[in-house]
């Protein structure tokens, strides 16, 4: 009886933690959302020294309160779970430790609680709240589009950086080191700020032809900025295809439960066991 409880007082934990679908599950995420938003805030403000010198104590108190909150919800998410280890080396796992111990460590190590900025990183359970994880499948495409595009992306890039160099050195011919192209290699990096039109300003021709050249180095920036997206864009069409062409019917409706024993998400609706470990899902 007392093992019963202790494993319905655990799966309840769990469900809580876990799931998003539950009215304590959203709530529970929602408060998460907030103190991570909160705490990500009190970092930044507390690294403007006008702000920290007045506030210092109450953003230092209020930090250490959401470092404790961060701390048990760690711990939380530990024994709530089958597979201790499967969770502290996961993605999220790996995170949430290193959004926890920063302020711990500051007390050895000043100046290290800034790191607590990492924080942020666990907006990425947003996710999950929203149950955006069923969209994931189009940056996956997108992903997939990248690598299939990588050998005529380095072609191009090889491309452009022959024609900085070609360029360039044209420049320095042109300009010479009175007007600032002191040598090729700062003539390159002229050559490369305009093709990509950032333009910081720092070198500028001075001649009419130097001048002449710097406006076709610019015209030919807009068009090579194309030239990727276009390939990338192909690609990711194909990719979408293939995928519609394999799964006609992929419509399929999930939902945000959570395996106790291997942290699988994503299962269909109604599903009673793990895709992918095989466990119940539900006692």
């Amino acid at each position: 009886m007392n093992n019963a409880s202790k494993k319905h007082w655990k799966s309840k934990l769990h469900d809580i933690i876990y799931e998003a679908d539950t009215p304590t599950g959203k709530l529970f995420d929602v408060v998460l959302f907030i103190a991570i938003i909160a705490s990500i805030l009190l970092v930044m403000l507390e690294s403007v020294n006008s702000i920290d010198k007045n506030y210092h104590n109450f953003l230092n108190i209020s930090e250490w309160v959401i470092t404790i909150l961060f701390t048990i919800e760690y711990i939380a998410r530990i024994i709530t779970v089958k597979k201790p280890i499967k969770y502290i080396t996961s993605f999220y796992g790996v995170i949430d430790l290193l959004s926890t111990i920063p302020k711990y460590i500051s007390l050895i190590f000043g100046g290290v609680h800034a790191l607590a900025a990492l924080r942020a990183l666990r907006l990425l359970r947003i996710f999950r709240i929203l149950k955006l994880a069923r969209y994931l499948g189009a940056s996956n495409n997108l992903v997939t589009a990248l690598k299939a595009s990588r050998a005529k992306i380095s072609v191009f890039l090889f491309a452009v950086i022959i024609v900085a160099i070609i360029l360039g050195t044209i420049m320095y011919l042109v300009e010479g080191e009175e007007n600032g192209f002191t040598n090729i290699p700062k003539s390159v990096y002229w050559c490369i700020v305009t093709l990509t039109t950032v333009g910081f300003g720092d070198i500028a021709p001075q001649t009419p032809l130097g001048q002449f050249i710097a406006s076709l180095v610019m015209i030919l920036g807009y068009g090579i900025i194309a030239v990727p997206t276009g390939i990338v864009s192909a690609e990711y069409t194909a990719q979408n295809k293939k995928d519609k062409s394999s799964h006609p019917s992929e419509n399929v409706s999930l939902n945000s439960q959570s395996c106790e024993n291997c942290l699988a998400e994503n299962h269909k609706d109604k599903s009673g066991y793990c895709y992918n470990c095989g466990e119940k899902l539900y006692d």
